[in-house]
């Protein structure tokens, strides 16, 4: 299987995205009054695996995205073998 140059794109920058946005996320979460009473409460558990999780599919999304690259820029140059141009 291979990705079009505009789908490797996408799954590129939906990777950033990913690490642009969740470690904010995490980062307001980390300062609610919610998120510790003398310890981690469940509300900060919850969402510390949301961001871990999230942070885990970004990256993998983005590896995809990142190798699909090249293929995608490969096929670009490649004549198409039904018309021959």
């Amino acid at each position: 299987m291979s990705l079009s140059r505009r789908s490797a794109l996408f799954l590129l920058l939906f990777g950033v995205w990913s690490w642009v946005i969740w470690p904010v996320f995490l980062r307001n979460v980390w300062v609610d009054p919610r998120s510790f009473a003398p310890g981690p409460t469940a509300f900060f558990v919850v969402h510390a695996v949301l961001t871990a999780v999230s942070l885990l599919f970004g990256t993998v999304i983005g590896v995809i995205g990142w190798r699909a690259r090249p293929r995608a820029a490969e096929e670009v140059n490649e004549p198409d073998p039904v018309t021959g141009g």
